[in-house]
């Protein structure tokens, strides 16, 4: 996952040898790189559905970032980069619990990954209570640590660490009980590519590069933890990897975390095809999800991490958001989002045509913490109280209203803080639902201006008005400057409260809002 910013994260020595021998662009630069996606002429199935009907209707998933990346439990998620760096609060306490870096290394972390609560089952049904219908799991991140049972990588969850392959726990129990399979890959960063130029080292290398540190080792086995290998072999591991997980493990939605251009386009080429024919073969509806120009669009589905464009889109994209503040992986302390926050951005991000993607953070020995627990719980009542609203819904001829709009679109937005003047908008046939964000009070009135004469054309009628869930009769008043609507005298739900808007006929947009 990309670092967060302000204001805003054994096979044998013979056998690892022989494996080593062999956020928002403007439309100028956007336009360069659709140009640029053309001329690389990306070979996609006629037939290819990208954002399948299962995937517009999921709107809400889970997946956690945990591994040996938790074990620090110290920062954020970059902790094993940032360990590395003179000068970062990382680097400081690296030394001052462990010792110098070049006597304790990122790989003595590994054998501290034991993940001795880890339980796939509970995990898969807290998922489901929390009403995410998709769930999986970072498979490998920037640190170079797969996650299942890898026989490219000896640096894997199976040979070290658990000794256990969580992945094959976590496909079963999640694909048990009906929701979709998810799995993300970080591991483009990996690859260092400074070793020749160290003072021109970025983050486009996870680990820097130093001579007195274990990223330059020579030993191959820490060369593979490190990325410190060839680019062709590092290449070929990247996308043997990925064939191994989709064979074996059979995910839903495959996810990169950006910089894939960092691998040549004909192995990302070769990724898609091994993905689709193996779809195909199992009658899978698979989605891909990229960031920035990663992917071609026409194949992939666009990603904003911790952000969302500013108005409807018409096209599907996701969010990945995280539950913590300040790091994707569990560190000590970690503060969490209120559940009314997250719930108030699935609003947002589903009436503009979206879906959520949460993160949650558990600790090394596999214990997801409470705190999170009970935001998934709220987050999930809310869904099981108002979900027809969000699920298998599509957007309205506007997304919705109120004082509270984003400036800009794009990745890594800073908290919003909705009000009950803000209003969100989902549709299914011959309904409308109108969502407000909070509770505006008993009795009082409430105007819907996207209902006004002077912006809505068509022959669309309402039928009536509802609240899910209730028997209480809604006042209402269609009017020439909105929809007049009159809270209920009972409050239904503090978080957001939904009116489900009964019509026939159909809405058209006579300006833009």
């Amino acid at each position: 996952m990309t670092q967060f910013r302000k204001p805003k994260g054994i096979q044998t020595l013979k056998l690892i040898s022989l494996i080593l021998v062999l956020g928002t662009l403007s439309s100028t630069s956007r336009a360069a790189n659709e140009k640029k996606q053309q001329k690389e002429e990306w070979h996609i199935p006629a037939h290819y559905q990208k954002a399948p009907e299962w995937f517009k209707d999921a709107k809400f998933g889970i997946y956690f970032h945990w591994g040996v990346l938790s074990v620090p439990a110290y920062a954020n998620d970059w902790y094993a980069r940032n360990m590395h760096i003179k000068g970062t609060n990382a680097y400081k306490h690296q030394v001052a619990s462990y010792g110098p870096l070049n006597k304790f290394g990122y790989q003595d972390f590994v054998p501290m990954f034991k993940a001795q609560h880890f339980n796939a089952d509970q995990w898969a049904n807290l998922f489901v209570k929390a009403g995410a219908k998709f769930a999986g799991q970072v498979a490998e991140h920037h640190d170079g640590f797969s996650m299942w049972a890898s026989k490219i990588n000896p640096w894997n969850v199976k040979d070290m660490g658990p000794h256990e392959d969580v992945m094959a726990k976590l496909s079963n129990a999640i694909h048990g009980r009906g929701l979709k399979f998810v799995t993300t890959f970080h591991m483009a960063r990996n690859l260092q590519i400074y070793a020749n130029n160290p003072k021109a080292q970025s983050d486009t290398s996870y680990y820097p590069y130093n001579k007195n540190m274990f990223t330059s080792s020579t030993d191959p086995r820490l060369r593979m933890l490190y990325g410190n290998i060839p680019a062709k072999q590092f290449y070929k591991n990247w996308l043997g990897k990925l064939e191994e997980v989709i064979s074996h493990y059979h995910p839903d939605l495959i996810y990169f975390d950006g910089l894939l251009t960092k691998i040549p386009q004909d192995y990302r080429q070769d990724f898609i095809n091994y993905y689709l024919k193996s779809a195909a073969k199992n009658h899978q509806q698979v989605v891909i999800t990229h960031k920035d120009e990663d992917l071609p669009n026409q194949v992939s589905v666009r990603d904003f991490e911790r952000g969302r464009p500013n108005k409807l889109l018409p096209y599907t994209w996701m969010c990945d958001e995280t539950v913590g503040i300040g790091s994707w992986s569990y560190v000590k302390g970690l503060a969490i989002k209120p559940a009314a926050e997250i719930i108030h951005e699935l609003l947002d991000i589903v009436s503009k045509n979206g879906v959520m993607m949460l993160n949650i953070s558990p600790r090394a020995d596999g214990v997801i913490p409470d705190n999170q627990q009970k935001v998934l719980l709220e987050i999930g009542n809310w869904l099981h109280q108002y979900g027809e609203a969000v699920y298998d819904t599509r957007p309205w001829i506007v997304f919705g209203e109120g004082p509270t709009r984003l400036k800009k679109g794009g990745a890594f937005q800073s908290k919003v803080e909705y009000t009950s003047k803000d209003v969100r908008y989902t549709t299914r046939p011959n309904t409308i639902y109108a969502t407000v964000l909070g509770w505006p009070g008993a009795n009082k009135e409430m105007v819907l201006t996207a209902f006004a004469k002077s912006k809505m054309g068509g022959n669309l009628k309402i039928e009536s008005i509802s609240v899910p869930g209730k028997n209480d009769s809604i006042n209402w008043e269609w009017k020439k400057d909105g929809l007049h609507i009159v809270m209920p005298a009972k409050m239904p739900n503090s978080i957001a409260t939904v009116f489900k808007i009964k019509t026939s006929g159909k809405a058209t947009l006579k300006h833009i809002m």
